[in-house]
């Protein structure tokens, strides 16, 4: 088997991408590797704390890696960061990424460019597949997740916490990705055929935020999420 790290976000995608890179047996996977903020030690998009995300990796039975952001998050300090990671892994031998990716061209594209100088291969098992089918794999799977993050123009906020099954799944407004592949709602995994317990979880009323993202042409723009509270 050849050394590969996964990339986790703690989601739904992160989950399934992972049972298909551990049942394919192609795979020896040295670490799980994921994006926090430096300041508040929750994950990148999907805000989930550092403290169930080490909770996942234990089930799991492989090692945590977090990788610390500045809190701008911009993608300077991504590549530097990134670089010294991918370093680290290239002198235990790792030669695969692996990402949990479904049809994002320039995030692929994006993430290629920055491993082939170190002779890393991305990975993406659930690539190119429609979404719909992904979500067909993923509630025949077993894994449990519960949505943590909505976008809130497209998702309000009675979305948070629920659990994903072909009910939620049915009431999903037609114009977003039935996945969320583009941002629109995040998730949490509580249980996996590779975990080894279920993930305990305690949340509390959930909140918004509002962030101003000043776009390729200048322009500003504002975006609301909703989040879980976390207890």
């Amino acid at each position: 088997m050849v050394k590969a790290v996964f990339n986790w976000s703690g989601g739904k995608d992160s989950a399934l991408a992972l049972t298909r890179a551990m049942e394919c047996g192609e795979y020896e996977i040295v670490a799980l590797l994921t994006t926090v903020n430096r300041d508040t030690s929750l994950s990148s998009m999907h805000n989930l704390p550092l403290s169930i995300l080490r909770q996942q990796a234990e089930s799991i039975g492989v090692p945590l890696y977090p990788v610390a952001l500045t809190p701008a998050g911009d993608m300077s300090d991504y590549a530097e960061t990134m670089r010294d990671a991918v370093l680290h892994f290239r002198g235990q031998g790792v030669t695969h990424f692996i990402f949990g990716d479904i049809y994002l061209h320039d995030v692929r594209r994006y993430r290629e460019e920055m491993l082939s100088p170190y002779c890393i291969t991305v990975v993406e098992p659930l690539w190119d597949i429609a979404p719909h089918e992904v979500m067909e794999m993923f509630l025949a799977s077993g894994i449990e997740c519960r949505i943590v993050t909505t976008d809130a123009s497209v998702l309000g906020c009675e979305y948070i916490g629920k659990l994903i099954d072909r009910q939620l799944v049915s009431s999903f407004p037609d114009c977003i990705d039935v996945c969320g592949e583009n941002g629109e709602y995040h998730t949490v995994c509580l249980n996996a055929p590779c975990f080894s317990r279920r993930i305990d979880l305690r949340t509390g009323k959930p909140f918004s935020r509002t962030y101003s993202i000043r776009h390729d042409d200048g322009t500003l723009h504002d975006y609301t999420y909703w989040f879980t509270q976390f207890l």
